[in-house]
């Protein structure tokens, strides 16, 4: 009856990072700390979770002599978050008892 939740995606941070990501494509990591008010080393290691996942890009680069992060929604990040939310929908349209 109900389709199992995505665990990648079921987390808080991650689910954020993802929810981020599907509206505006790709973010710098100070963007998304921001927003999510997430500490550096935990969203490190979340993006590092998404990216291994397949859900994300990341490139590291430079700007203005500083090190910055991008992160970009993938393909295969797009379609899981999509059937995730598909699925929480399926929770929340219960028929009433």
């Amino acid at each position: 009856m109900f389709e199992e939740l995505d665990p990648l995606l079921h987390s808080q941070l991650r689910l954020a990072v993802m929810s981020l990501l599907i509206s505006v494509r790709e973010a710098e990591f100070t963007y998304i700390k921001e927003k999510t008010q997430a500490t550096a080393g935990n969203l490190s290691v979340q993006i590092s979770k998404l990216k291994e996942a397949g859900y994300i890009e990341v490139e590291k680069g430079f700007k203005d002599n500083f090190p910055q992060t991008l992160c970009r929604i993938s393909p295969k990040g797009i379609e899981a978050f999509e059937k995730y939310v598909k699925a929480l929908q399926q929770y929340l349209n219960l028929p009433k008892p």
